[in-house]
């Protein structure tokens, strides 16, 4: 029997591998640290939220692999909530304190 992959998105490999990396790196920082990150803020205007979007609005990298398909940049901002880098600089701008 053939194994029918035309239902199965690329995109949703993706995301299922970024999970499994996410979850991966949360359990490494968990054993080695001994406390427990806090969960994505995917809206509102938190503390956290205000500083991923600083962050991230300034990392080098595309939005898409060599191959077309999300970079790992991408996936984390669609995660938080961002579309692109300008939407989280924009979100940065407007809410920064200082």
């Amino acid at each position: 029997m053939a194994y029918d992959n035309r239902g199965v998105s690329p995109l949703r490999i993706t995301e299922k591998s970024y999970e499994k990396q996410n979850r991966k790196m949360r359990s490494k920082h968990k054993s080695e640290t001994g406390k427990t990150l806090g969960s994505r803020q995917t809206s509102g205007t938190g503390k956290r939220r205000i500083s991923f979007a600083c962050r991230f609005a300034g990392m080098k990298g595309g939005m898409k692999d060599a191959n077309g398909s999300p970079s790992k940049l991408a996936m984390a901002l669609k995660k938080w909530g961002f579309g692109s880098k300008a939407a989280a600089a924009a979100f940065c701008r407007k809410h920064k304190k200082s």
